[in-house]
């Protein structure tokens, strides 16, 4: 047998239940979620049982979708439409689920990291990924799974050729712990922190602690801070120590690795520490306290494992954030909302703020709070910390909504509040009208039903919308970071309303991600992000006489591409009477071959001779355009355009005693001429997912999804004609439905007629007729479609690139055609 391939017969054996066997088959995969199908016999699917959803309920629709094996825990006889399946019968599914993962994992001898905590379980393993990739081939949760389903579907992924493995765990209950153990069987130990959450679940905050050590009972060692008394005492207590090596961390000489010191800057800490009398340094780019325990933890990590010293501190300095699960969307009345309505407790709220703090683009901010559901403290004690909270992360006005914070409102005394009992009280009350260019935070339990609130803050005016996930575009980020040396920076080009996704959310993310620059079409693009709160530097590409006063007084820095744009940028300067330790930063650009916008090479001795000539003028970048770095039979003529950037550019930087940076590379360029990152790099539509480059298409994530439902479905009779024109004809009975997109969102009039298609539940529905400004019609005939249902313009099932080609066009149009009255919805995970 090879592992990740196992026979019916020993699948059987490890879940000691009934095989009913129709045809021989091998296992190597697993489904919990039908929505989540892929067509496979190989495939194995459990239908788990919970409150909300029974996967019984879906085995008939798997079955005719090709999939032949199946963990029941009902009777087989419900299922004899399904005459070539394999039925395993067992008492309970889950622990059916569970027992495989736990066998599985016996079969490796892998080192697994386990980890455990109230908090910061998913940043440490991302982290830990990130500082320790190179050093081994890792397997890991995926996201946050960490549950008991989660966990099991976590352990699976592990293959032979993995030799590090990083798994979460998580409990809301008693006793859970030891079911995740026998699956994950760690031998490194981390426990995160105890904090609040599930506190009710459990008799005492020692309990709980207790019942998450249960993880490491059989681990080589445990790692934790011994500033937390609570995971410390029960340590003590449970006697661990006695057959698990201990590795502790704390401001306490005792400690294995004492925290000498802390020193916080605004983007970055140094943390100093002394293991075994041995003073060490790491430096982070972050500044907030939960992400220095985070990289303390990494760090111990790190060093049980003996990864040298220089290389830690090499590796830490580049840590990339991890994006939070929260979505954000344009609301009434010019406000953003962001949506946390799914748990309340004082930590995740700590987070959401922290997110919120995030958007610059509104200076009022608002919470929309409801009871803290998750704590085991008095309502005075917890509410008054809640008050400190929001107060240090400048929110302007709190909504409470519950009775244990209504009762509670002289806590936040300090801030403008309003209060109300029910969630149902505050809509029916509150004047929505007062909301107004604000950014709103709405944090909830789910039984306040905050999605509520949400559905009457949103913008209505559109049921067609574009969805951006911000974690893909950080992940994109990522991506060509890994690509580059750590030294190189990068520009993120935010032109066209960021190609159509957002100017303000995309470089709020860019910036929280610590881009190096960003670059806009138009004065005005940048002086919106300046107004918004962007600080990073901003080139602007198309500056124009009337744009320099402003680009002067935003600090934009202009792209200087010919003498008249530079006399006209010194006029300016004069005219702003600039003082000497104040000049303008510019980019010059040159032509090595684009023939668009630059000087040529024997411009370039004149342009020098100017620059020099005013002291009011610094050079920060030289750059040139590659006409042609994704096309392989062009590369003679980019490999020259790089040489004559070399020699003009030399030219240039010789010039002058100060840093210049050069840059020269797109998307393409970054993976087909890696020889050429010179200081800076350029990303552009590979950041929202395209790849231009071929080699990328399997690794970047797709950025946005246009979507709309169904207005309505109507029965057309043979020989009845559909739309403008009547140029569609029924040539027999047909249903159709009306979609509310048109050409005045950016579906394209050409994709009409039958010449395109929307996606409807995963199949083509073509569009019939000739689009028009508001609404399409579709073909829906035994699509077994409802009115409502969700309509994919382009995403899954319609990438964005098979649209551009049956348009004869290229993704930029499209992305840029959207129109600025589709709403634009925010993911971040």
């Amino acid at each position: 047998m090879e592992l990740n391939h196992y026979s019916l017969e020993k699948i059987n054996d490890i879940f000691k239940g009934t095989l009913t066997k129709r045809k021989p088959c091998v296992i190597n995969d697993i489904l919990i979620d039908s929505r989540r199908f892929i067509y496979s016999k190989s495939t194995l699917f459990f239908a788990l049982k919970s409150s909300k959803n029974d996967g019984h309920n879906y085995i008939q629709e798997l079955y005719d979708k090709g999939i032949r094996n199946f963990v029941i825990s009902d009777t087989i006889d419900n299922y004899k439409k399904c005459k070539e399946a394999n039925f395993f019968l067992v008492n309970n599914t889950l622990e059916a689920l569970q027992k495989l993962a736990a066998y599985h994992r016996s079969c490796f001898q892998l080192p697994v990291i386990g980890i455990t905590g109230s908090n910061g379980k998913t940043v440490i393993k991302e982290w830990l990924f990130q500082l320790l990739q190179d050093n081994y081939n890792i397997v890991r949760s995926p996201k946050s799974y960490n549950s008991q389903i989660g966990v099991p579907l976590s352990v699976w992924q592990i293959k032979e050729n993995n030799e590090l493995g990083i798994f979460e765990a998580g409990i809301s209950e008693s006793d859970e712990m030891n079911k995740l153990q026998k699956i994950i069987k760690p031998n490194i130990g981390l426990f995160t922190n105890i904090g609040p959450a599930h506190d009710k679940n459990f008799i005492s905050r020692a309990q709980k602690a207790g019942e998450k050590l249960n993880l490491f009972t059989k681990a080589d060692v445990l790692i934790y801070n011994e500033d937390y008394p609570e995971i410390s005492n029960v340590v003590i207590r449970s006697e661990i120590g006695r057959s698990v090596k201990t590795f502790t961390w704390s401001k306490n000489p005792s400690s294995n690795m004492q925290v000498l010191t802390v020193n916080k800057k605004s983007n970055a800490t140094t943390i100093c520490a002394s293991v075994h009398n041995d003073k060490k340094e790491i430096t982070i780019p972050f500044s907030d306290d939960a992400s220095i325990e985070n990289a303390i933890h990494c760090w111990a990590v790190m060093l049980y494992l003996e990864i040298d010293d220089k290389t830690i501190a090499s590796r830490m300095i580049q840590l990339q954030p991890i994006a939070m699960r929260l979505e954000m969307k344009e609301a009434i009345n010019d406000c953003f909302i962001i949506n946390d309505s799914y748990n309340s407790d004082l930590n995740s709220l700590k987070i959401a703020l922290d997110f919120l703090a995030q958007q610059t683009q509104r200076k009022n901010k608002t919470l929309i709070l409801s009871d803290i559901m998750q704590s085991s403290r008095s309502d005075i004690e917890l509410y008054t910390e809640i008050a400190k909270i929001i107060e240090n992360k400048g929110i302007t006005k709190l909504i409470g909504i519950g009775d244990a914070i209504q009762l509670q409102q002289n806590c936040f005394s300090k801030i403008d509040t309003d209060f109300y009992s029910t969630t149902d009280k505050f809509i029916h009350t509150h004047p929505f009208s007062s909301f107004h260019n604000e950014a709103i935070l709405i944090k909830g339990a789910r039984i306040f039903e905050f999605e509520k609130i949400t559905k009457s803050l949103q913008q209505k005016n559109h049921e067609t919308v574009l969805e951006i996930n911000l974690s893909s575009l950080a992940h994109n980020l990522s991506i060509y970071r890994n690509l580059i040396k750590p030294t190189t920076k990068i520009m993120a080009m935010v032109k066209a309303f960021s190609y159509g996704s957002g100017s303000y959310e995309i470089t709020n993310v860019l910036q929280y991600h610590n881009i190096d620059y960003l670059t806009v079409a138009y004065a005005d693009e940048g002086v919106e992000l300046r107004k918004a709160g962007v600080t990073t530097p901003i080139m602007v590409m198309n500056p124009d006489e009337q744009s320099f006063d402003s680009i002067i007084r935003h600090q934009l820095e202009p792209e200087i591409y010919s003498f008249r744009v530079f006399k006209e940028l010194e006029e300016s300067i004069e005219r702003n009477i600039l003082p000497k330790n104040k000049p303008v930063k510019i980019h010059l650009k040159l032509d090595t071959g684009m023939k668009r916008l630059g000087f040529s090479a024997p411009d370039v001795d004149k342009i020098i001779e100017k620059v020099k000539a005013n002291d009011l003028i610094i050079v920060q970048s030289v750059f040139s355009h590659l006409a042609a770095s994704e096309e392989k039979e062009n590369d003679c003529f980019t490999k020259m355009q790089i040489e004559l950037f070399e020699e003009l550019s030399n030219k240039i930087i010789s010039a002058f005693n100060h840093p210049i940076l050069r840059h020269i590379l797109n998307s393409a360029g970054i993976t087909r001429f890696p020889e050429a990152q010179y200081d800076m790099v350029r990303l552009g539509i590979s950041l929202y997912g395209i790849a231009v480059d071929k080699k990328m298409k399997n690794t970047l994530l797709p950025v946005s999804t246009l979507k709309s439902s169904i207005s309505q479905i109507k029965k057309i009779k043979a020989n009845e004609t559909v739309g403008y024109n009547r140029k569609y004809r029924a040539n027999h009975d047909i249903d159709i439905a009306v979609i509310p997109v048109g050409y005045a969102d950016g579906l394209n009039r050409r994709l009409g007629n039958g010449n395109g298609h929307l996606i409807i539940n995963g199949k083509k529905a073509p569009i019939i007729g000739n689009i028009c400004m508001d609404m399409c019609m579709i073909d829906v005939t035994d699509l077994n479609v409802e009115e409502g249902d969700s309509v994919i313009i382009f995403g899954e099932g319609q990438p964005i690139e098979a649209l551009a080609n049956k348009l004869g066009t290229i993704p930029y149009e499209i992305l840029t055609s959207i129109s600025r009255r589709v709403k634009r919805i925010y993911y971040q995970e």
